[in-house]
């Protein structure tokens, strides 16, 4: 397999060699270009050309079934009893019409064409816009690193469903020659201070720290890394590993993560903090962190999200969020989502990708849909709706919102420190777990960092700490897929009639 280190370094060759590299990626981006706006054109006189009103009617349909389509979704997860039930068969009823009307009316053909047509327009524009220059300086530099002599590795054995022992990493890390902690609970059921073993270590005389297990966790020992300057290793046996994803590791085999220790490179990446407590990933506020507080959330995700949603959105027991994205205000959001570097595509659950971990951005997206209007709205107008706000800022502030009334809830005080557990409700603070209606108090917010549930004191400040994490990777790793860069048909025709369409942009 290809290394994932040799594209970070890219960049090889005399001038001569990139100069040339260069002119080939124009003359790509160019015939690219003009085949996307050739297969945009074909779908569109496809649509319009028999003059007919076909075309007008397949838009039009289709629209109007995708709009009725997230109207049901917000009436199926906002509301109860048979409100519920018409959103469900609203949600289904509203394309399967469609499909319906496509078919009895002979409009399939044309509607088949024009969506495989636009594909092609879509795929042709992002592949034009791709250039490997912007692609190579997108990813951290690699750089070589020298074997560790006392590396530690943190292991928690129940993440990811028992990857840790599924897997033998404890014999296999103590074979390269690493000391191994497991994070095993103690007699209460009490979860161990991931922190607190990685800080002993360190002083025990540590030159490397590693975790096996859930993004937060990876955050804990990470800051403690950070504070003392030595590399971390990052080995993907939690559940979603979003870290290690971004990181080009190997998710499907956490084993090959170790070879970072004894055949690694160096990057370094951005370190958000929230509150003072460290995140690799995101910071989620509002309907996603109100529900995740819930107790039966870790064993009944979906049946959780269903009985809790329709009081959070509809029901005025949510409380909305008032934001400050560096002098941009965010008023009155119902979910808000800070991520560590911004993602390619809005995704509130972090599902989606970041393009970089050495931008020193933080990513912010805000979510506000009220009604089933606003969220039909959002689903035809995507990132345009009013009720999605999406943007970067190097420091976010929220705050409850100063129209709702929290309720009462728990009393504690919010810790700064979590156990290593996965997912949700595992922290080691008496508030990172909220067995409360609400989630929140007057004074304290209910927040998601890095899917762990826990509250914090109001107002919450995120911010990053720009390449201050030295990440070990292994030199031969499956590495990161670029992201779609965002479509902008202006520059498509640019890229597409211009000798040199990005002008100076290339150096």
């Amino acid at each position: 397999m290809t290394s994932g280190g040799s594209g970070a370094r890219g960049g090889g060759g005399g001038p001569g060699t990139r100069a040339g590299e260069r002119v080939h990626a124009e003359a790509r981006s160019r015939l690219f270009a003009r085949c996307a706006l050739l297969a945009a054109t074909a779908a569109v006189l496809g649509l319009f050309v028999p003059f007919d009103g076909g075309g007008l009617l397949i838009v039009g349909s289709g629209l109007l079934g995708l709009a009725l389509c997230a109207a049901g979704v917000w009436w199926l997860v906002a509301h109860r009893g048979a409100v519920r039930l018409v959103g469900a068969l609203v949600a289904v009823g509203a394309p399967a019409a469609v499909l319906a009307l496509y078919i009895h009316g002979g409009l399939w053909p044309s509607a088949l064409t024009a969506l495989l047509l636009w594909a092609v327009a879509l795929g042709c524009a992002r592949t034009a816009m791709r250039h490997p220059d912007h692609e190579r300086h997108g990813r951290p530099r690699a750089v070589p690193a020298p074997r560790p002599l006392r590396p530690v590795l943190l292991m928690n054995p129940r993440s990811g469903e028992g990857k840790v022992g599924r897997f033998g990493l404890v014999e296999k890390a103590e074979r390269l020659g690493a000391r191994v902690v497991v994070l095993e609970p103690g007699p209460d059921g009490s979860h161990p201070d991931a922190a607190a073993l990685a800080r002993a270590a360190v002083a025990d005389g540590a030159d490397l720290l590693g975790v096996a297990g859930g993004d937060g966790t990876q955050a804990l020992v990470a800051a403690v890394a950070v504070a003392h300057d030595l590399p971390f290793v990052v080995i993907s046996a939690g559940t979603r590993n979003h870290f290690a994803m971004d990181l080009g590791l190997d998710r499907a085999d956490p084993a090959r993560c170790l070879d970072a220790l004894t055949d690694g490179e160096e990057v370094r990446v951005d370190l958000g903090e929230v509150a003072g407590r460290a995140f690799v990933n995101t910071v989620s506020f509002g309907v996603y962190a109100d529900v995740v507080q819930r107790p039966e959330y870790r064993t009944a995700k979906a049946e959780t999200a269903l009985n809790t949603m329709p009081d959070l959105l509809a029901g005025g027991a949510g409380r909305r969020l008032d934001a400050r994205a560096d002098d941009t205000m965010l008023p009155a959001q119902q979910a808000l989502l800070v991520s560590n570097n911004p993602y390619t595509s809005p995704d509130p659950l972090g599902g989606g990708r970041r393009a970089r971990l050495d931008g020193g951005e933080l990513g912010v997206i805000g979510i506000r849909v009220e009604s089933a209007a606003q969220a039909a709205a959002l689903a035809v107008r995507g990132s345009q709706s009013p009720g999605l706000s999406v943007l970067t800022a190097h420091r976010v502030e929220v705050t409850a919102g100063s129209g709702t009334e929290p309720e009462a809830g728990t009393d504690a005080e919010a810790e700064a420190e979590s156990g290593p557990g996965e997912g949700t409700g595992s922290g080691s603070g008496p508030d990172s777990r909220s067995g409360s209606r609400s989630g929140s108090r007057s004074g304290t917010l209910p927040v998601a960092v890095d899917g762990e549930a826990m509250t914090l004191p109001a107002p919450v400040v995120c911010t990053l700490r720009p390449r201050a994490l030295r990440v070990r990777l292994p030199r031969d790793r499956p590495g990161t897929v670029p992201p779609a860069p965002p479509l902008d048909w202006r520059l498509i025709a640019v890229l597409a009639f211009r000798r040199s369409p990005r002008g100076g942009s290339d150096d």
